[in-house]
């Protein structure tokens, strides 16, 4: 079977759908990601909370864009009141684990126990998120049944596509034969990119990351992709992955704003990514493959 994908359903004029994504890691992806401990790593996480974090709404209010916080259980129980501001403003919240942890070591037991933790610290907020994005992007062979089992609607960690959602199928692969897939998931994916992404090639990190990257070629490229759904294709999303503590930074949330104003002259449409599922329709030669995925 091949990947079963679709497009949005736009509204009259709305040329793309653009997610606005903040990841709200704060300290916890210098902890879970980069085992970054030191003062030095856990105050760049506060000036995400204090700093970027408001500029970033203040932005997103400025242009009436209601987008998505992923924010993992850790920063919700570091910085409550800022991620308590997030929800007041309507945005949606959405599950990113307890401490930026990578799941692909784990057990099952080991990585279902931090998705509840997660939602225990989201039940804090008053949320009960819809979507899962896993810290790092990264998966187990566990984690496509564990999102099943607790009822997510959609994921947005993965990269089979990349302007069209599609349903996930588990993947056996091998060196010696054929991969094997197993039957899509009734979960829909909302696609991420790297290349959509600004922390890796912002941030500084010694050993691992160079960052400090001219950010004019970041949001020419954001601008590139974005001007290539316009042009090319049809009911397709951008999704921006932005991290308070990397956009916040006063060189970047001005470029940011004036991407959101290139885009909103081209026809964007900036939604959250429930309603990128809420509009999902899967291309008409899926439609029976589909329906047996959702049956």
């Amino acid at each position: 079977m091949r990947q079963i994908s679709g497009k949005i359903k736009l509204p009259a004029g709305k040329k793309v759908a653009v997610n606005l994504g903040a990841d709200f890691d704060a300290h916890s992806v210098w902890m879970g990601s980069m085992n970054k401990f030191s003062p030095s790593y856990m105050h760049r996480g506060e000036f995400g909370a204090e700093v970027g974090a408001p500029r970033l709404l203040k932005l997103m209010d400025k242009y009436n864009i209601k987008g998505n916080w992923c924010i993992p259980g850790h920063t919700v129980d570091t910085f409550f009141d800022i991620c308590k501001e997030v929800v007041e403003r309507g945005h949606e919240v959405t599950h990113h684990g307890y401490a930026h942890e990578n799941p692909t070591p784990m057990s099952y037991e080991e990585e279902e126990a931090i998705m509840i933790k997660g939602f225990e610290s989201l039940a804090r907020l008053g949320v009960r998120p819809r979507g899962y994005r896993s810290p790092a992007w990264d998966y187990s062979p566990n984690t496509l049944s564990i999102l099943e089992k607790h009822g997510f609607e959609y994921d947005s960690s993965l990269m089979g596509n990349d302007l069209h959602p599609y349903r996930p199928r588990p993947i056996v692969p091998h060196m010696d034969k054929a991969s094997e897939y197993g039957k899509p998931s009734r979960i829909l994916e909302i696609p991420v990119s790297w290349y959509l992404d600004d922390f890796p090639t912002q941030e500084l990190v010694f050993g691992s990351m160079d960052g400090l990257a001219d950010p004019d070629v970041l949001f020419q490229r954001w601008k590139d992709i974005f001007d290539y759904a316009v042009d090319h294709e049809e009911g397709a999303c951008v999704v921006l992955t932005t991290h308070p503590q990397t956009i916040g930074r006063a060189h970047m949330i001005t470029r940011l704003e004036k991407l959101i104003q290139h885009m909103e002259s081209r026809g964007a449409w900036f939604c959250t990514l429930g309603e990128i599922y809420d509009n999902f329709e899967e291309n008409p030669v899926h439609k029976e493959a589909a329906a047996e995925v959702l049956a």
